[in-house]
């Protein structure tokens, strides 16, 4: 299955992955399971192979046992008939589960919705509407405070779609806050991020200041491409506006606005050493780039693909109302007479299905106001000629960008561009050929902000 490699070369050569969503859901799977959900904390195991797509190697399925330390652990391995293969596509089933979870409290809300939230309210609080930093950050958070009201009262609050629909039920904003004690703004930038989870090294001769591992990685390919663009223009903003360093320390706004983002909207977390100091451009500089990433191409390459790959639920369910059946009870029994009613048995029923597709199918429509990165909501948001001249220049990146993604996208040796589903990637093209884009399901186009 390795293509001829050993497992230590495979190690070695960084050919294996793990998708691995044991560490933060095991604990809770006890408090889970009461609630007529079936649900395991899953590894699963994936080999590079030499054409650059990633081959599931194994799932491993995983619950408490009886005792402390006594886990239950089962593996699956892939097949292509009988009933192994049947077996195989019940345990992908479970670990889409698992996926589904992670990507709506984690991935979706908490890291994109709820972390903008506290540098929105510190931008309106701290920084005058003159100030530049404010007119640069504006843009990227329209409308986010509202729609995070919105999913307070509708998406997250307790009974809610998500405790209704996700295998977390009622722990999922326990679930949401206890993730949050790992969250590190300096690791929320896409280089940090990619090199944190091991996808990405160092690479100081690199416009993005990193190499990729997994070349054929169409998300880190094209955000690395979109973060250095953002990163020249806010550069060269902050480089206007600010002639020296000594000019940020000096700057009683800014100053205060960056405390109060530290001590008030994340006290629990103002004694860590990993904030950024902003005391130089450089490190303003990187600190805007992070947070204008998370709130455009962060939060779009997670969100307006939802409907794409979940609109159809057993292809991506949320939750399973069965466990993968044991050899020699019932439930074996009733999966071999028929795996394919076991499956859809083990779905979520119809009316959760619906609800689900119906908030996905929501979720993932650019609304008709939609503002672009690169885009100007009016011409009097900066007034300054060099400044417009130059995010004239920065909407003739993501453009260019944009051709370069397309590019990527009719090339045959890039397989996991297109997937055997044959449909491109195209959640990061940023679609600024016009201020107002096309509304509804596309499938692309990068919104300033978090604003659905």
């Amino acid at each position: 299955m390795l293509e001829g490699w050993t497992l230590p070369q495979a190690l070695n050569h960084g050919r294996l992955f793990m998708l691995d969503h044991y560490e933060y859901l095991f604990p809770y799977l006890n408090r889970i399971n009461l609630n007529g959900v079936c649900a395991y904390a899953s590894r699963t195991f994936l080999f590079l192979r030499s054409d650059g797509m990633l081959k599931p190697m194994a799932i491993e399925l995983i619950l408490p046992g009886s005792s402390l330390g006594n886990e239950i652990c089962r593996v699956f391995f892939p097949a292509k008939q009988g009933i192994d293969a049947a077996l195989w596509q019940l345990a992908k089933a479970h670990v889409q589960a698992n996926d589904s979870l992670y990507h709506q409290l984690i991935s979706h809300w908490l890291h994109t919705h709820a972390v903008v939230e506290p540098f929105i309210i510190a931008t309106k609080r701290r920084l005058s509407v003159m100030h530049p930093i404010h007119r640069l950050l504006n843009p990227h958070f329209k409308d986010t405070i509202h729609i995070n009201a919105l999913a307070r009262l509708i998406l997250i609050n307790s009974g809610g779609i998500l405790e209704r629909t996700l295998l977390s039920g009622e722990i999922s904003m326990q679930l949401s806050s206890e993730l949050y004690k790992e969250w590190r703004f300096d690791q929320q930038g896409l280089p940090a991020d990619l090199i944190r989870r091991g996808m990405a090294v160092k690479d100081e001769n690199n416009p993005s200041g990193v190499q990729l591992l997994l070349q054929d990685y169409p998300y880190a390919t094209d955000g690395l491409e979109i973060c250095v663009a953002i990163k020249k223009w806010v550069k060269d903003f902050c480089s206007f506006y600010y002639k020296d360093d000594e000019s940020i320390r000096s700057d009683v706004e800014l100053q205060s606005w960056w405390s109060e983002i530290q001590t008030i909207g994340h006290g629990d977390k103002h004694n860590e050493t990993w904030w950024y100091q902003i005391n130089t451009i450089s490190s303003l500089v990187e600190s805007l780039t992070t947070l204008i990433w998370v709130a455009s191409a962060q939060h779009a390459s997670i969100n307006f693909g939802q409907y794409a790959y979940s609109g159809y639920p057993p292809n991506r369910p949320t939750l399973c109302k069965n466990f993968v059946p044991m050899e020699g009870t019932i439930q074996f029994g009733e999966f071999l007479k028929d795996p394919d009613k076991y499956f859809l048995k083990m779905l979520p029923n119809k009316f959760e299905m619906n609800l689900i597709v119906a908030l996905f199918d929501v979720l993932s429509r650019h609304t008709s106001d939609e503002v672009y990165l690169g885009c100007q909501l009016s011409p009097g948001w900066i007034d300054n000629e060099f400044v417009q001249t130059r995010f004239a220049e920065f909407k003739e990146e993501l453009k260019e960008i944009q051709g370069r993604i397309l590019e990527r996208n009719r090339d045959p040796k890039l397989k996991n561009r297109r997937g055997p589903a044959k449909i491109d990637y195209t959640l990061l093209y940023p679609d600024t050929s016009s201020s107002w884009s096309r509304t509804g399901l596309t499938g692309r186009g990068i919104p300033n902000s978090i604003s659905i």
